[in-house]
């Protein structure tokens, strides 16, 4: 029904996505901060400690991310998700207080905080939207993620910005300011949370189905005696008591550990983790996290030019990502936009390795020209490549694939190795920089080119398929390469099949002869 795409349903996932904002920012702003020059007077990052310092203090966020993900899988399972994330937020201000103080050890700590903050909430963030969105336009409401986080983004490197053009060196002002400015998502972020329902999905799952039913209704903006409303809540409850019974009764994130012995669910769960894995080793976090040092390294001379382009960087790669989020997201699907990405990517990184390599760019500075032109806007045209692809639909595809007595442990392990690669990331990038240089190029155009091969064998097109059909792309016996994949999920559909059924005929819980043949093919 026309009620179920109103504005509530937007309303809910923008909401949310404020603690995608503070992560973001977060992103963004950390590297030019450490650029600055009253952040350096105030934290000792003379030229001799700051590959070393700034690897710390950047991927000590990161360090908290990781186990922010864990405790925050742990919390929702046992409060909710609505709960857990608003609860991230209040533990990132805390970390930002202790960011402010001035101190080196407080500022690790708050570091550590904010990504505890962040980690708890990017682990939830999917799974509450999606579980909480109509299939058509699920894929656009997950992918307000992705915009409020390059919206976020673009502040963070503008504020730098700002203040580098503004206040004065010597002025503790200069970095207190884009450091004070965290509080913003987070505080909307908190003052948000009782406007935000609980996942309808989770609360059948826990037996509230009244609760469910009356958060359900809501959102959709049909009564609870609609038609379409009680159909939806007969799915959830048919597909969690499915699933319940395939787990004789198991539903926390670590009894279902178990359920990686069935290959359908692991591997779901290796191609989400794979993805976000690559979605790193493309290089997008090396510019995110140290734009400025990448710019200069291709002849952007001075703190106030690097982190103009910078931000220029940030404003080309919010704009394509809103837009394909809004009107293409669910029109075109995942799948070609990750491959067209790919190749893209691949190209503007192989001529920056080439332009770096030739002019030597990494220990003088290049001369004005078409060339040097060209590598700047490479670096643009990566951002659009990248802003349509590898940005937001790995973070899609995880909240989609997985069935709902797995979502928690496939989310974890998917978020996990997001924060774990992006650490990987961004504590070596200061020393890789110092010592191959331009050769950082060449390898993510190498990482690029796995990642197009991987998404082109493995990677299905999900669009339009409901979360309760997953089972027909990902079952036990379906095809093993994505192309296939997706041909057999469209005959299964167009024959009646419903996901559930592709599992009860190993059970003996049915006779439906369609699923038997389904099963037998």
């Amino acid at each position: 029904p026309r009620e179920a795409f109103g504005w509530r349903i937007y309303a809910v996932a923008f909401s949310a996505t404020w603690a995608s904002a503070m992560y973001g920012y977060d992103s963004a702003f950390i590297g030019g901060t450490l650029a600055l020059p009253s952040f350096k007077t105030a934290f000792g990052l003379n030229a001799v400690a700051s590959a070393s310092l700034s690897s710390n203090i950047v991927s000590t966020f990161q360090g908290g991310a990781f186990f922010g993900v864990i405790i925050g899988t742990f919390f929702s399972e046992r409060f909710g998700r609505r709960w857990t994330i608003g609860g991230s937020g209040i533990i990132f201000m805390i970390g930002v207080v202790l960011q402010m103080i001035g101190k080196i050890g407080l500022l690790y700590a708050g570091r550590a905080f904010t990504g505890l903050g962040v980690g708890g909430s990017s682990v939830l963030l999917p799974i509450y939207i999606s579980e909480c969105a109509p299939a058509p336009i699920r894929g656009r409401l997950v992918g307000i993620f992705e915009i409020m986080l390059q919206i976020a983004l673009v502040f963070g490197f503008w504020v730098n910005y700002g203040v580098n053009k503004d206040i004065a060196g010597t002025n503790p002002l200069q970095w207190h300011i884009p450091v004070a400015i965290q509080f913003i998502p987070s505080g909307l972020l908190v003052m948000s949370l009782p406007f935000l329902i609980e996942s309808p999905r989770w609360l059948v799952s826990q037996g509230r189905e009244a609760e469910a039913l009356k958060a359900l209704s809501w959102v959709r903006n049909l009564a609870p005696e609609h038609e379409y409303i009680q159909w939806e809540i007969k799915e959830m409850r048919d597909q969690v008591q499915h699933e319940l019974d395939l787990t004789y009764g198991k539903t926390s994130v670590f009894q279902t550990f178990g359920e990686l012995k069935e290959s359908s669910i692991r591997n779901r769960i290796l191609i989400c983790v794979s993805l976000h894995l690559l979605q790193n080793l493309t290089g997008i976090n090396a510019i995110n996290y140290y734009s400025p040092t990448i710019f200069k390294g291709i002849g952007f001379t001075g703190t106030s030019t690097s982190l103009l382009a910078t931000g220029v960087y940030g404003i080309i790669k919010m704009l394509t990502t809103v837009i394909f989020m809004v009107f293409f997201v669910d029109r075109f699907g995942r799948r070609p936009a990750l491959l067209v990405g790919a190749i893209g990517a691949f190209c503007c990184m192989l001529y920056l390795g080439v332009f770096s390599t030739v002019t030597n760019s990494f220990v003088k500075a290049p001369p004005k020209g078409p060339g040097s032109n060209a590598a700047v806007a490479m670096i643009y045209l990566y951002a659009i490549f990248y802003g349509f692809s590898w940005n937001g639909i790995p973070w899609i595809f995880a909240s989609e694939v997985l069935p709902t007595r797995v979502r928690g442990l496939g989310m974890m392990c998917t978020v996990c190795m997001q924060w774990l690669a992006q650490f990987m990331i961004v504590y070596s990038l200061p020393y890789m920089v110092k010592s191959i240089k331009e050769g950082i190029f060449f390898f993510f155009a190498a990482c690029t080119i796995c990642a197009l091969l991987f998404a082109y064998f493995f990677v299905p097109e999900t669009k339009g398929v409901v979360l309760e059909d997953m089972e027909l792309l990902f079952g036990p016996n379906t095809p093993r390469f994505a192309v296939a994949k997706r041909k057999a999920y469209e005959d299964a559909h167009l024959a009646g099949i419903t996901g559930g059924q592709v599992y009860f005929p190993r059970d003996g819980k049915t006779d439906d002869a369609k699923a038997v043949q389904v099963e037998d093919a």
